[in-house]
């Protein structure tokens, strides 16, 4: 019987040091850091599975190496960030003895030379991701300042026009100026289907099957 009491006992401890106001941030900066590991292995497990068999060759056991060791880089990364930006807006609250708009951007800049500011190809599509949504981000928040006009008209059409005019001609001329995943999805949709043998290779695979020697 003391097992299940010794439990109840550091579980009613755990839960009655969570509810204790003085150590709310301090424990809020371990979430954190908890919420960024899930989250990492979350989104980056899946895409990392899906890229990995679509457009990597070797072995499953090379395939699955390479998509726990993505997905390890990832969560790692997210919850490190986190756990530090959240860290550095607390301490500076304290010392200001305030909240200010500066604190956040400070600690986040840190935080992003820290730990995203490596190149390497999961950095950079994490802050690649981010680019295109403060762009995006900051083009609203213009508008709604009236440092830009209103337009009379959806910008997205242009926006998406644009977008799709520049990236193809990179790919067609200067493909080696993308990223290296983005370069392996056009390739397979707009220079691998100029390319078939027969049927199996013009409807069923992308590239005829290689048949192993006897």
């Amino acid at each position: 019987m003391a097992g299940p009491d010794l439990v109840k006992t550091v579980v009613y401890t755990i839960n009655n040091l969570l509810q204790q106001e003085k150590y709310k941030a301090a424990l809020a900066v371990v979430k954190g850091f908890r919420n960024g590991a899930v989250y990492g292995a979350k989104i980056r497990a899946p895409h990392a599975l899906v890229m990995t068999f679509l457009f990597r060759s070797g072995s499953l056991k090379d395939k699955l190496r390479a998509i726990v060791k993505a997905t390890y880089q990832h969560s790692r990364n997210l919850a490190y960030f986190v756990f530090t930006y959240k860290g550095l807006q607390s301490l500076q609250e304290r010392i200001q003895g305030k909240s200010l708009q500066s604190q956040s951007f400070f600690a986040a800049c840190l935080g992003g030379w820290l730990v995203f500011g490596e190149n390497n190809n999961i950095n950079s599509q994490i802050n690649m991701y981010l680019l295109s949504r403060i762009l995006f981000a900051l083009s609203r928040l213009a508008v709604e300042k009236g440092i830009v006009p209103q337009p009379k008209r959806d910008p997205f059409p242009l926006f998406a026009t644009l977008v799709w005019g520049i990236v193809l001609w990179l790919f067609e001329y200067h493909p080696h100026t993308l990223q290296p995943s983005l370069q392996s999805s056009m390739n397979y949709l707009y220079h691998d289907s100029n390319v078939w043998h027969d049927i199996s290779d013009f409807l069923v695979y992308n590239k005829p099957r290689t048949v192993a020697p006897k």
